[in-house]
């Protein structure tokens, strides 16, 4: 009988590709694999941690002692523990939790193969057990990150910008296309840094463009874009390119001239509302998504109430909100005091979301009665959820699908419908 791993895996997608890579390679050396079985009864348990805020550290470490439990009660062999968290704080951790049978890095997963008696096999580097349905997969262009944003403690478990050479990405995405995948969602610590460091320029626009010609595949979706020399080339290939998704993640993080230098984010609220306005205005018809930030170090009211503006004025379709987290050994952490109140820092993060509610709600009262092609994720119910090219999964609004009468539609397919009704965030279809 083959021994089972099951992986609980935290955190982004980016450190879900992680899980992916490691499964591929459990598979390929005889384990049976699972993913997230709460009570499994796998005599392995890999928890792939993330390190980013206080809160995800926190269900990283509760995850763990979770896991430690069920060894103690027989439940399970081993524990091992990989990615962020175990990269930042492997001594103190295992200090604090010696029941863990070893400790792996954010880079160092592959370990875990050694540990199991098992070799890491490079043919096989690219290919992954897709935790996604089937139709889309993430893609990561790179690691790491070379900003200075004063909060932020992901550099400290990445290390520096680092490109994946451009072939092998494009390999890794006929291989992905080839096996069904129709979306890509294009990942990163930073994809607008895409080839700088690998090739002296950027080569984010040449990427897309090449992924675009990639028979099979129907959306590219871009994340984690950053302000900061952002290579306005890619808006081109985004308007011309019909599979390239009308949809942009780029996390602005604030508006306020001040905020934005006390968080070194190397750009100005002057520059960031006309990147934004260029953005809509070279890629007609764009859905932007953004993550703001309330609580930081100095934020006043004055700073709160011009972001709070920024959000009625710009209009962002989707958007994501962050208390300021004081993260040790961030720039914030050895040079400002956390001087604003939790509670008002949550109090402040709230009122964003009530004034983005009512912009989620116009966008989407204006889109009834339009046609819409629809990507069917799943069955649920009596009828389907699925997503348009405005939505990236898990994180965006859904589409809602009454079942046709008489016919059964296919997950993973395109579709059109009519949007006949819509709440704050979701929209109806028939």
């Amino acid at each position: 009988m083959r021994q089972t791993v099951n992986i609980i895996s935290l955190g982004c997608s980016k450190n879900l590709v992680d899980t992916e890579l490691l499964m591929k390679q459990l598979e390929k050396a005889g384990y049976a694999v699972e993913i997230d079985v709460e009570e499994s009864t796998a005599g392995v348990v890999v928890v792939n941690t993330c390190g980013f805020i206080g809160d995800a550290k926190e269900e990283s470490v509760n995850t763990i002692l979770e896991q430690v439990e069920r060894k103690r009660t027989g439940s399970v062999e081993r524990v091992f523990v990989m990615g962020c968290l175990s990269q930042r704080y492997a001594g103190e951790l295992k200090r604090e939790i010696p029941e863990v049978d070893a400790w792996f890095g954010k880079f160092d997963w592959k370990g875990i193969l050694t540990a199991l008696g098992e070799q890491y096999h490079e043919a096989f580097r690219d290919e992954r057990c897709l935790t996604t349905p089937s139709h889309y997969a993430y893609l990561k262009i790179s690691e790491g990150c070379d900003r200075t944003c004063s909060y932020c403690a992901i550099p400290l478990m990445t290390g520096h910008h680092v490109s994946r050479p451009f072939e092998e990405i494009i390999r890794e995405a006929e291989q992905l296309a080839a096996g069904g995948v129709k979306e890509l969602l294009v990942v990163a610590q930073d994809t607008t840094y895409y080839g700088v460091d690998r090739y002296g320029k950027n080569r984010l626009a040449e990427l897309v463009d090449r992924l675009a010609a990639i028979p099979g595949i129907e959306w590219i979706r871009l994340h984690y874009a950053y302000p900061a020399g952002f290579p306005l080339d890619l808006l081109a290939v985004m308007r011309e390119r019909p599979n390239v998704c009308n949809y942009l993640d780029i996390a602005l993080q604030h508006c306020s001239d001040r905020m934005l230098r006390l968080m070194r984010r190397g750009v100005t609220g002057p520059q960031t509302r006309a990147l934004v306005r260029k953005i809509r205005q070279e890629v007609p018809g764009i859905v932007l998504r953004t993550t703001l930030m309330t609580g930081h170090p100095g934020e006043s009211v004055a700073d709160f109430r011009e972001m709070l503006d920024f959000v009625s004025e710009m209009k962002f379709e989707r958007l994501g909100i962050f208390p300021y987290s004081h993260e040790e050994d961030t720039y914030c952490y050895k040079h400002y005091r956390d001087d604003v109140p939790g509670r008002i820092k949550h109090e402040r993060a709230e009122e964003i979301m009530e004034r983005q509610r009512q912009v989620s709600a116009d966008f989407n009262a204006g889109r009834i009665g339009q046609r819409v092609r629809v990507l069917i994720d799943r069955v649920e119910g009596d009828g389907y959820v699925g997503r348009t090219e405005y939505d990236s999964p898990e994180v965006d609004p859904e589409v809602f699908i009454r079942r046709p009468a008489g016919e059964l539609l296919q997950v993973g397919t395109f579709r059109e419908f009519t949007i006949t009704s819509a709440d704050d965030y979701d929209i109806y279809v028939t």
